[in-house]
């Protein structure tokens, strides 16, 4: 993978947008190895992007950095001159800001896909790869209802078959800004209460390294208008909870303070990645499901056997050890 990803990659021209944030920066190092002409890095952050500066001050030949808001066709169409390749991570992602501001989740996630779009077919770019979630799937938030109209804007058939789009799919990234294990490290290193929606709550997890696993192999092997989705553990958070306390505080979770707050406007108890419809139209490969678009020509000819890739289906979750490992490794606990 490395190979085939570092022979794309070398000499083309990259535009991250949102590459300020967590999982942008992350992204941005990961594509540095690969030897690319240029990249640019496009964010509304100015600080960010003045420390992200700084910390890559070795890549300045080679690095772009871009003041701007995927809200901003034009903009956008400065920052994808001449560029082949697009990662698309610019978001307005947590579910509880969403709700709270939903036009300001519909400008960006939506509006902010139409303008990547216009702007990428305008620029004739080779490739637009998106990041999508699992909330995207059966939603009940404005956030996964914002990038599923995202999806669906992405992957609309158009006549410009020089820019290919293909999005990406994954659960919950450990650690990534917001999520819950910086929430409860932060809580534990204060002494403060774990706060959990629900003992019984459960999450796909994914470590950055699988996800950018994901994206490379959709950037390889996508053809256009498929969504790739990574297969992915299941997590109980109550089990989560349990291994950090454990490593952190050396005790167990009942002798820790632990509030149970019920569910918060918009979260859901449980989460899918791919729905049962969109199972009819997916083939399985070792390691990721990819989905077809309606009407496709060249159905896969194998189907998948699962009804639904749903969290609380699963019987197989994450043990502690299992937990603990990914944790361990990701240099959490």
């Amino acid at each position: 993978m490395n190979k085939k990803i570092k022979d794309y990659i070398k000499d083309k021209t990259i535009l991250v947008t949102g590459g300020t944030g967590s999982f942008g920066e992350f992204l941005t190092r990961e594509l540095l190895a690969f030897e690319p002409k240029k990249i640019i890095i496009f964010s509304r952050d100015e600080w960010k992007q003045h420390e992200l500066k700084r910390k890559l001050a070795d890549y300045k030949s080679i690095l772009d950095f871009c003041i701007g808001d995927v809200r901003n066709f034009d903009a956008l169409l400065v920052a994808s001159r001449n560029v082949d390749i697009i990662y698309h991570a610019a978001a307005m992602k947590h579910v509880s800001i969403s709700e709270e501001n939903p036009m300001e989740a519909v400008y960006t996630n939506i509006y902010g896909a139409y303008n990547l779009k216009e702007a990428a077919i305008r620029n004739k770019v080779g490739s637009v790869i998106a990041i999508s979630t699992d909330k995207a799937v059966r939603s009940v938030n404005v956030m996964g209802m914002t990038k599923a109209i995202q999806e669906r804007i992405l992957l609309a058939n158009h006549k410009q078959p020089k820019t290919r789009f293909i999005c990406v799919r994954f659960g919950n990234v450990v650690g990534s800004r917001g999520s819950v294990v910086p929430l409860f490290k932060e809580a534990l290193e204060h002494n403060e209460p774990i706060l959990l929606t629900d003992p019984k709550m459960t999450r796909f997890l994914i470590s950055l390294d699988d996800a950018m696993e994901l994206i490379f192999t959709a950037t390889l092997e996508g053809q256009g208008r498929e969504i790739f989705v990574k297969k992915m553990p299941v997590c109980q958070i109550y089990d989560m909870a349990k291994v950090m306390i454990k490593n952190m505080k050396n005790t167990e979770i009942k002798n820790y303070p632990v509030r149970i707050i019920g569910l918060r406007e918009g979260e859901q108890l449980h989460e899918t990645l791919v729905s049962e419809e969109e199972m009819s139209r997916a083939k399985e490969s070792v390691g990721y499901f990819v989905i077809y678009p309606y009407g496709t020509t060249n159905l896969p000819k194998m189907k998948s056997t699962i009804g639904e890739y749903r969290t609380d289906l699963f019987k197989d979750r994450m043990q502690e050890d299992e937990i603990e490992k990914v944790l361990k490794m990701d240099g959490w606990i």
